[in-house]
């Protein structure tokens, strides 16, 4: 879910082709749990192969990134998470509770026939299963687009690879990155600018945003260690932040008395903050990654999505059309770098 810094973060509206070129590592579990929630049926059931088994997940991931690849020229790559902090296991039940309430309320919802409330309760009940990400590291492989498995946070290691400029942003729906010191975070990278609030039933508009970090902090007038005191005060993955005090509070607050060892003392600061500092500012990160695209296993994609998932032949030869045309336009614009290079 993340930290909500809606409030205070300075963002600058973009469009997709403003990322033609661009190589973005892309937060793949909330990707993946994006599709669950949205590619379903009319009342609200997931995609399936003929043995019972989602492809929703799949669906959203080859059709979304191919055009993403083709039509915008962005290049992404998927990080997945690895083994999350010890700390953030509270949080992680407590989205554990919210999924079996909103089944539970599904399963009602279809039981009255009220179908768009089965819907929107369904899209809170997607889990991610080992064997769903399996399944989507090779559909990627088979496609011939990168992927990177984190040891820990995905965001963290998206935010590694910004920084170290393998990558040119990272791309996730949530702030974290920006407290995992991203130099850049781009949000809703989407191709139907819309995003559906289960708690309302309805979809809002959305486009895409591009953060810069350092002109960000620069603004708000704070550094990047005092933003994470912000987000501690007002509740992280990893900590319940301090009641009563909401984000413009927090920052008020921080650039008044400098960092959360200096506040009053009748202000109840998490005792492990020191922990949840450290998890933003020394995540375990790999440095095995590759950012190449490889070639594209046309037998291999035609076997996995239609003879093990179902998938109709001329929809999978789509994703290989598009695939194809967009290895000889970027085959063409290298060409054209080097000849200039020449020049």
């Amino acid at each position: 879910m993340g930290v909500p810094l809606t409030p205070i973060v300075k963002r600058r509206i973009i469009s997709l082709s403003d990322l033609a070129g661009k190589i973005i590592a892309i937060d793949a579990n909330a990707e993946l749990h994006q599709f669950l929630a949205l590619i379903r049926l009319p009342d609200g059931s997931l995609l399936t192969d003929s043995d019972g088994n989602p492809t929703s997940h799949l669906l959203g991931l080859a059709f979304r990134t191919t055009r993403l690849i083709l039509d915008y020229g962005i290049k992404p790559i998927f990080v997945f998470d690895g083994t999350p902090p010890a700390l953030k296991e509270e949080t992680l039940a407590r989205r554990r509770t919210l999924r079996e309430r909103a089944a539970k309320e599904m399963k009602k919802a279809l039981a009255e026939g009220d179908v768009a409330k089965a819907f929107s309760k369904a899209v809170v009940t997607g889990r991610l299963t080992k064997g769903m990400i399996e399944d989507s590291k090779r559909l990627l492989k088979l496609l011939g687009i990168p992927y990177v498995q984190a040891l820990g946070e995905a965001e963290a290691q998206a935010a590694y690879m910004t920084i170290r400029g393998d990558v040119w942003a990272t791309g996730s729906k949530d702030y974290d990155s920006l407290l995992f010191g991203t130099p850049r975070l781009v949000r809703y990278i989407t191709l139907t600018g819309r995003e559906f609030l289960p708690s309302l039933g309805k979809f809002r508009l959305l486009k895409p945003e591009l953060i810069e970090l350092k002109a960000m902090l620069e603004e708000l007038g704070i550094s990047h260690e005092q933003l994470i005191d912000i987000a501690i005060l007002i509740g992280t993955d990893f900590n319940r932040g301090v009641k009563g005090i909401g984000i413009k509070g927090a920052l008020k607050l921080i650039k008044a008395y400098g960092s959360l060892e200096n506040l009053p003392k009748e202000i109840s600061v998490p005792k492990n903050y020191h922990e949840v500092r450290n998890i933003f500012l020394n995540p375990p990160i790999t440095e095995s990654y590759e950012t190449n695209f490889s070639s594209m296993d046309e037998v291999g994609l035609l076997s996995f999505l239609c003879e093990e998932k179902n998938f109709r032949s001329d929809r999978v030869k789509e994703l290989i059309r598009r695939m194809e045309a967009a290895a000889k336009r970027w085959k063409k614009c290298l060409d054209l770098d080097k000849w200039m290079r020449k020049a």
